[in-house]
């Protein structure tokens, strides 16, 4: 009964320890898109930043208006202890590599359904 307790303890700690690897992957893959439409790293490096990314949402870009003006800002308090910074430029490029990759994710998922499996038949079906 006590090795079963264990097993299930641990099976829920590599569970949860999987979804915090996934989550970590996904926001450096967003960091990197975000690197690459133009926005800005800014480290946290002195109290006043380290507090404001604390009460920021992490790893969600969000829109936000000072005056007449909108920034886009993305928390990372995990990874690099920082925050990425754009305007409406950078989050419009930020759109369209977006856009690209899902259409470049579609023509090689398409591209694999029209392969030639002869008897053998797609793996999936």
């Amino acid at each position: 009964m006590r090795n079963r307790n264990v097993l299930i303890v641990a099976a829920g700690v590599l569970t949860l320890s999987g979804c915090a690897t996934i989550r970590r992957h996904e926001a450096a893959s967003t960091e990197q898109l975000l690197a690459a439409a133009g926005f800005q790293m800014r480290p946290a490096d002195n109290a006043e930043r380290v507090h404001d990314l604390s009460v920021m949402p992490p790893l969600k870009l969000v829109a936000r208006s000072q005056g007449d003006k909108v920034s886009y800002t993305f928390a990372d308090p995990y990874k690099c202890q920082c925050l990425y910074v754009g305007g409406p430029s950078e989050y419009s490029a930020y759109q369209n590599i977006l856009v690209q990759r899902q259409m470049e994710a579609e023509r090689i998922r398409e591209e694999q359904e029209a392969l030639d499996w002869g008897v053998w038949g797609p793996w999936w079906r």
